[in-house]
């Protein structure tokens, strides 16, 4: 009997596998924040600089210790029971103690405050790094796709090339056009190759840069959004000057300027005592039997005050050098106020004037699509030389490429002006 057959279809066991979404952007800046650069490097540094802090709120607290000690000092005069050497207590000596010792000065709460500034600083520095690593992605991306944009266009200024010259051959086997115009067309068709090379070659560099950012190195090129063809000049009205006070600098020059007045305060510090003390409990014994042991058992607490007096300058040269910094952190705090407001000026303009270049392209690339049309039409009626027709073909490939460049310009110049407003 043969088996039952069902009555639906057998669905097939070949799954079409469905194409890779293009890499947006956003998706790789966040694939090469992921990778070795700069900016994980700012990360470890901010790293050590917040076991700085530690460390330093570590040294106002008291140290726990042990220590264990066996001397032995041989016998001033046989069998005497007298030492040599009267700084020790016996021929055998036991020691072993436990307890607490530490230091207590003014410069050890400077040393917490700066260090509390420059791990912040360091923070900021993170995101200064981070954003560089954004701003150079984006390039890389734009980068990329004008380069797959200008490749497209020298092809489609190849083809439309490659069709004159064929049309050109075909009048001239029938002969209705002179050879020279063969020429001048197969000419056309030879500067328009080398576009397309030029292009081609561009692009595989473009793509091996994008593609060392993101991780997948040279031999795999980035699937990504084509380059949009057009652009959108409210984004840059919403972006104002209010917002540079955002930037992570300004917070890193406040940092530094902070840590530099901490620099000036542990200078100051010098001229104060210090204080060392230690709390200790053990036994001090010339036998390590019991009762010895009960007997020289006890606590032992002792403090050392240190001032110093004259150190031929020392202290004060080192105030004076933190002096010196601070007034070079806070010129330093100016010089970048002044070129950060500068950078969101020029970002602002030159996003506005690549809007303007944007528009006139595409009004350009019109002019040029019908001037090419009008230009083969007079041709082939015989009213006009061949010049004018490869003239507009150029014209065209030009205004394409143009087009193209002035996209990207505004795509980058966008984003450097949201940078500069603290975004």
């Amino acid at each position: 009997m043969p088996p039952p057959t069902s009555s639906h279809p057998v669905a097939s066991t070949t799954m079409a596998v469905p194409a890779a979404l293009p890499l947006s952007a956003e998706a790789a800046v966040q694939t090469a924040l992921q990778q070795a650069s700069s900016f994980q490097r700012a990360i470890i540094d901010e790293q050590i600089a917040a076991q700085d802090v530690t460390q330093a709120r570590a040294a106002l607290l008291p140290r726990v210790r042990s220590s264990a000690t066996v001397a032995y000092n041989s016998p001033a005069h046989p069998p005497s029971t007298d030492q040599s050497f009267i700084a020790q207590n016996a021929i055998h000596e036991y020691q072993a103690l436990i307890g607490v010792a530490g230091e207590f000065n003014v410069g050890l709460f400077a040393a917490v405050r700066r260090a509390r500034a420059l791990m912040e600083a360091a923070h900021a520095g993170t995101e200064i790094a981070r954003r560089a690593l954004v701003r150079g992605v984006n390039e890389a991306y734009y980068g990329a796709a004008l380069a797959t944009a200008k490749r497209v266009a020298a092809e489609q200024s190849l083809a439309a090339a490659e069709e004159f010259e064929r049309v050109t051959a075909l009048n001239d086997k029938a002969g209705e056009v002179p050879e020279v115009d063969l020429i001048r067309a197969r000419l056309q068709s030879a500067q328009r190759r080398d576009d397309l090379a030029q292009a081609r070659g561009v692009e595989i560099v473009a793509n091996a840069s994008l593609g060392t950012l993101l991780g997948y190195g040279i031999s795999r090129t980035p699937s990504i959004v084509p380059l949009r063809q057009d652009v959108d000049p409210a984004e840059i009205g919403r972006l104002t000057a209010t917002g540079v006070a955002r930037r992570p600098e300004f917070a890193q020059l406040e940092a530094q300027v902070r840590a530099a007045r901490e620099d000036i305060r542990a200078g100051r510090a010098d001229y104060f005592p210090k204080v060392f003390y230690s709390v200790d409990e053990g036994f001090d014994s010339p036998t390590l039997s019991a009762e010895d042991i009960r007997q020289h058992r006890g606590m032992l607490a002792a403090a050392n005050i240190d001032w110093t007096l004259f150190d031929w300058g020392a202290t004060r040269s080192r105030q004076r050098q933190a002096q010196l910094r601070l007034q070079g952190a806070e010129l330093q705090r100016q010089l970048t106020t002044r070129d950060l407001y500068l950078q969101f000026t020029t970002a602002h303009q030159e996003a506005l004037t690549a809007a303007e270049r944007v528009d006139n392209a595409k009004t350009a690339l019109a002019d040029a699509e019908r001037n090419v049309t009008i230009s083969l039409a007079r041709y082939r009626a015989g009213e006009a030389p061949i010049t004018e027709a490869t003239d507009a073909l150029t014209t065209r490939a030009t205004q394409r490429m143009a087009l193209q460049q002035a996209l990207y310009d505004f795509q980058i110049a966008r984003e450097h002006l949201r940078e500069a407003a603290g975004e």
